[in-house]
């Protein structure tokens, strides 16, 4: 293990990719590793421990984990994560056993929101939405810099309905605005429409702006849900800012802009994330910091 100033490790738990880095005080990716994800239960408990004995140094003094799916932000406890076979797997118990860290949980959307409002100029003040959009969609609420769970698990944005019609979801409803707005929905849109296969977002993007119609549709109708979903959360919440973040979440925010006005009443400032895909692992890090210096109580061995 190497030796420096007081760091700790963040982890960012994705459908297909996990990014490990030792972070800051100051927020600062000082190393990063970029792996896919492994699925199964026992390789992904394989990997996670190698990556995190590879980056850490004597100076780490805890790791954060941000997981997807339904993570209980009072105690921890994962009860569903996507596509991972990991519901039930004791992550704090497993990490701190090997580091003797102690070790913070939470959602990946939490994680990342937690970054966001530590690198916004105003802070992260009154009720602010992420809704993150990679391999499916994910969420978190942060109240005056404090991550909000409801009774443990709110946030779940990816599972608002928005079709009854709709496709089935992985949480066993159909209709779900994941089944519509995430990554795999749209590759989804550009496979069943006949698009060259391998076209990003950004080339959708790029198409509909030179009148490419085809492009402009698979556009629209995969962002269109989620301004749904969005309308949704601003006629229950009225939060002041609702973030877009993810691998998807500035191109989701482009697509958003092209969908003509439709009420003045759920209007809302809707702005992509500023950190991109660092934001989960930077939000991780600066999490397990918070809880090292007993910021927050919480689930941390």
């Amino acid at each position: 293990m190497r030796s420096g100033a007081e760091t700790t490790i963040g982890v960012d738990v994705g459908g297909t990719r996990i990014r490990v880095a030792r972070i800051s005080q100051a927020g600062k990716l000082l190393e990063r590793v970029i792996e896919p994800v492994r699925q199964d239960r026992e390789g992904f408990a394989d990997q996670l421990l190698r990556l995190v004995d590879d980056l850490r140094t004597d100076g780490d003094t805890a790791v954060g984990i941000g997981i997807p799916g339904r993570v209980d932000g009072n105690s921890g406890k994962i009860r569903s994560a996507g596509y991972l076979d990991i519901a039930g797997l004791d992550l704090v118990d497993l990490i701190t056993r090997r580091t003797g860290l102690p070790c913070r949980i939470e959602n990946d959307a939490t994680m990342a929101l937690i970054a966001e409002g530590q690198a916004r100029p105003e802070g992260a003040q009154g009720l602010i939405f992420m809704i993150t959009v990679g391999t499916g969609i994910g969420g978190a609420a942060l109240k005056d810099g404090t991550p909000w769970y409801g009774g443990g698990f709110s946030g779940q944005f990816g599972h608002i309905v928005v079709a009854s019609d709709g496709p089935r979801c992985n949480c066993g409803r159909t209709g779900c605005v994941e089944t519509f707005s995430s990554g795999t929905a749209l590759g989804r849109l550009i496979t069943e429409t006949g698009l060259p296969e391998g076209i990003r977002a950004d080339d959708l993007l790029a198409r509909s702006r030179t009148g490419d119609r085809l492009a402009a549709v698979v556009l629209d109708q995969w962002a269109s849900p989620l301004r749904r979903a969005i309308e949704s959360l601003v006629a229950v919440a009225d939060p002041r800012l609702v973030l877009i973040g993810g691998g998807l979440g500035a191109e989701m925010t482009r697509a958003l802009e092209r969908l003509p006005r439709r009420s003045k009443w759920f209007e809302m400032p809707v702005e992509a994330a500023s950190l991109g895909d660092d934001a989960g692992v930077i939000g991780a890090g600066f999490r397990a910091l918070q809880t090292v210096r007993g910021a927050e109580g919480g689930p941390a061995a």
